[in-house]
């Protein structure tokens, strides 16, 4: 069993938005940092954002930043990554892992993460 599902991906034309949901399939996630990474054809896996267990911080990488936001919602026990005026650039696909705690530049590592949903497709045309 897949730890984590994600779900929201798509087509998308340049300047569109999407929102990723991330949700587990089994035990929750409340305590954990929650992170997004993607991975397009051809190129390694790389950070997207990462938000604590909270919510109270967030990080994101150059390439999103002012983009993308990321969100939690601990009682649902859902995970957002809102992606605004996407770009062809963004076409990957997304993955949604947690951490039991990274700190700093550790949560930009994946192998920070202890558990992974098998991800989802975002696809942007120009």
């Amino acid at each position: 069993q897949v730890p984590l599902v994600e779900s929201g991906g798509g087509w998308a034309q340049a300047g569109d938005s999407l929102r990723l949901s991330c949700a587990p399939s089994g035990r929750p996630f409340d305590n954990y940092d929650m992170g997004w990474f993607r991975q397009a054809p051809g190129k390694e896996r790389e950070f997207v954002s990462v938000i604590n267990w909270s919510g109270t911080r967030s990080y994101f990488s150059d390439s999103v930043k002012g983009r993308f936001t990321i969100s939690r919602d601990n009682a649902k026990n859902i995970v957002y990554l809102q992606m605004n005026s996407l770009k062809p650039e963004d076409t990957a696909v997304y993955f949604c892992a947690a951490a039991k705690t990274c700190a700093g530049y550790e949560c930009y590592d994946e192998n920070s993460y202890d558990y992974w949903g098998q991800g989802t497709q975002v696809t942007v045309s120009s």
